[in-house]
């Protein structure tokens, strides 16, 4: 018989070292994979990361997508959403749970920015702000016009075109803006903003030219309509061609196919406008060429009357002493003026020898005296004052108990300094002092009085 087998040497792993093994072993395998599956218990925690289940008809797995990943969704996970997550696999070690980490997720079938445009809208027009009640008429005659666009953009050269063809007295107020790319929103949103801080601005133009979906997408956030909706005057949305709908044109009072319709829309009420009132003035004109056709018929009917001759001679007696009488009042008139005008002459001469010049130099002078007479008083006061306090301060120094430690002399105090010592029989012998000089302290002990 050969030598009994070795018996294996057992190895035996903590929850942890198998928690992290399996980890490493998940994180090496599944480094980057897509996963197709239905959202279900979506939930933002308070550090802004969602955690949900992705799940199909017969198993289900974990996931969590981090809030700097959230932030550039173009949609909202809800439960019950149908989705394509991509993302590496993990294990949550506290609860030996792996999850999916993921990185990237987009709605299976369905584009994400479309997905996010329904999802605006749908709560957008939950809250009222498409309700017609809540749109405003554009202004008759609009002074004021606000742009909100790009300076670099066909659309502003096409507004101010136009209204400068048809409307060359209104006054415009450009913001300019960038109207595509990462953070084009938040601009347009302070532009349009900006704009509505501008005093008596009566409507506002929001827009740009043509594109697709992409770079018309700035208008589809939900920063943009807010804006809109929160304008103090009536906003035009003139995005794109007539084909293109975003989420501005939903919001604002007004939609325009194109960035110049938008400018024809402004100035069409002041054209109807125009041509109410030329209307009326042919209606007025017509009227009155009417009545006074009819009246000059009556008086040439009446004149022709028996009771009524001479009565253009009369009129005319009637006129030559009205123009007498006007005669007479321009030369009254003439008169009063001339001595309004010769007392005017008179005041202006006597003002004239008033010389405020001359008044005031006078007074300068005077001015310029005083300050000098002050200027010594106030001189012999200091010396005055540095003489009486030089004299006091040599009396007080002459006086001093440091002038008198200068002189010599010294100041004896028991050794706790709490009092002076003035005679020799208020110490004995070993006993410790303190000696105060002119410059400085000695401390010592008492050998023997006397």
């Amino acid at each position: 018989m050969g030598p009994p087998a070795p018996i294996p040497t057992r190895r035996v792993l903590t929850v942890t070292e198998l928690t992290v093994r399996v980890r490493d072993l998940l994180e090496t395998e599944f480094i980057e994979i897509w996963v197709e599956g239905e959202l279900s218990n979506c939930r933002v925690w308070n550090t802004g990361h969602l955690y949900f289940t992705l799940k199909d008809s017969a198993a289900q797995v974990r996931a969590v997508i981090f809030r700097s990943a959230l932030r550039y969704l173009k949609f909202k996970p809800t439960d019950g959403l149908r989705v394509v997550a991509r993302g590496r696999l993990s294990v949550y070690e506290p609860k030996g749970e792996y999850q999916l980490v993921c990185e990237h997720m987009e709605p299976h079938g369905l584009g994400a920015r479309q997905l996010a445009f329904d999802q605006l809208k749908k709560r957008l027009q939950e809250e009222g702000l498409f309700d017609a009640s809540r749109k405003r008429p554009l202004p008759v005659l609009p002074r004021k016009i606000g742009i909100v666009t790009s300076l670099d953009g066909a659309a502003l050269r096409d507004i101010i075109q136009i209204l400068r063809r048809r409307y060359a007295n209104a006054h415009l107020v450009i913001q300019p803006t960038r109207v595509q790319g990462e953070g084009a929103a938040a601009e347009i949103a302070r532009g349009i903003r900006a704009i509505g801080r501008v005093p008596h601005v009566d409507v506002v133009i929001v827009g740009r030219g043509g594109g697709s979906i992409e770079d018309l997408w700035a208008f589809n956030e939900e920063i943009v309509a807010r804006a809109i909706a929160e304008s103090p005057a009536p906003v035009i949305s003139a995005v794109g061609h007539e084909t293109d709908v975003t989420m501005a044109d939903f919001v604002a009072d007004l939609r325009a196919p194109t960035p110049s319709a938008a400018a024809e829309l402004v100035v069409t009420a002041k054209d109807e406008f125009i041509g109410r009132i030329d209307s009326l003035r042919d209606r007025i004109g017509a009227a009155v060429g009417a009545r006074v056709q009819s009246r000059s018929q009556r008086v040439h009917a009446v004149s022709g009357r028996p009771a009524l001759a001479g009565f253009p001679g009369r009129v005319a007696m009637r006129g030559r002493h009205a123009d007498e009488l006007t005669h007479a009042l321009s030369r009254l008139t003439r008169a009063a003026l001339g001595t309004r005008e010769r007392r005017l002459q008179l005041l202006r001469r006597q003002l004239d020898g008033f010389d405020a010049g001359r008044r005031l130099a006078v007074i300068r002078t005077r001015l310029v005296s005083g300050e000098g007479l002050l200027a010594g008083a106030i001189a012999r006061r200091r010396l005055q004052a540095s003489a009486q306090l030089g004299t006091v301060a040599g009396r007080l120094d002459a006086l001093s108990p440091l002038a008198v430690l200068g002189r010599g002399y010294a100041v004896c105090w028991t050794g706790d300094r709490t009092r002076v010592v003035r005679a020799a029989s208020e110490v004995s012998a070993g006993e410790a002092i303190r000696v105060t000089l002119s410059r400085g302290e000695i401390e010592a002990k008492v050998s023997r009085t006397e």
